[in-house]
């Protein structure tokens, strides 16, 4: 017998998890309307980017098409990182905060998804990205409960990107039902645990 559940199943989840995209992508740019060129340009959590580059980050599948993707990654050697900082840059540089703005503003509904990341990826990319700008600017993050689903989609591997290790430890959420590793407890809010294994904040001690 042939179960005709499962890709429903997966159907309505993925639509889940694109509704949380999308009201992730509409707070976010609720709060970018009412910054300050002061603002835009204070640093982030990301490294070496101020809130406008990664705003302009976010925007990069709304700017380009696959083949100009792919012809800019192959432009820096296959270095996606190195590709994304410069391409950040460069787009702020031209569009401005307004045409950010605008730009993200027009594209809260795209679904966009990440190489392999699907639609999980594709919210986690939001909600981490949208961090970078609002703590460093004392703003509200995103509700608990969607942070939380970001963690429960948190793989082995994303924590490897970061250089994350919770061989000894586990972050226990105080505020979700989410724990990641199988050590000894450390409890912290979700979003601090999400902060934590995206590099973003030290593991605690």
């Amino acid at each position: 017998m042939i179960d005709k559940a499962a890709p429903h199943t997966e159907t309505r989840h993925t639509e889940t998890l694109h509704a949380e995209t999308v009201a992730e992508r509409r707070r976010l740019a609720d709060a970018l309307a009412t910054l300050t060129e002061q603002q835009w340009a204070r640093p982030s959590l990301c490294s070496e980017w101020r809130v406008r580059e990664v705003v302009a980050h976010v925007t990069m599948p709304y700017r380009l098409a696959p083949e100009a993707f792919g012809a800019g990654l192959a432009s820096h050697g296959g270095d996606f990182n190195r590709y994304a900082a410069q391409d950040a840059k460069d787009a702020a540089a031209q569009l401005g905060d307004a045409g950010l703005l605008e730009l993200y503003r027009d594209n809260i509904e795209h679904r966009w998804l990440p190489p392999g990341g699907g639609a999980a990826g594709a919210l986690s990319h939001e909600v981490i990205h949208g961090l970078d700008v609002t703590e460093p600017l004392g703003l509200d993050g995103p509700p608990v409960g969607r942070i939380a689903v970001v963690l429960e989609h948190a793989q082995p591997t994303n924590l490897a990107f970061f250089g994350v290790d919770l061989a000894d430890i586990s972050l226990v959420a105080t505020d979700a039902d989410v724990t990641l590793g199988s050590g000894a407890p450390r409890r912290l809010p979700a979003k601090d645990i999400l902060l934590t294994i995206t590099g973003r904040r030290p593991l605690p001690s």
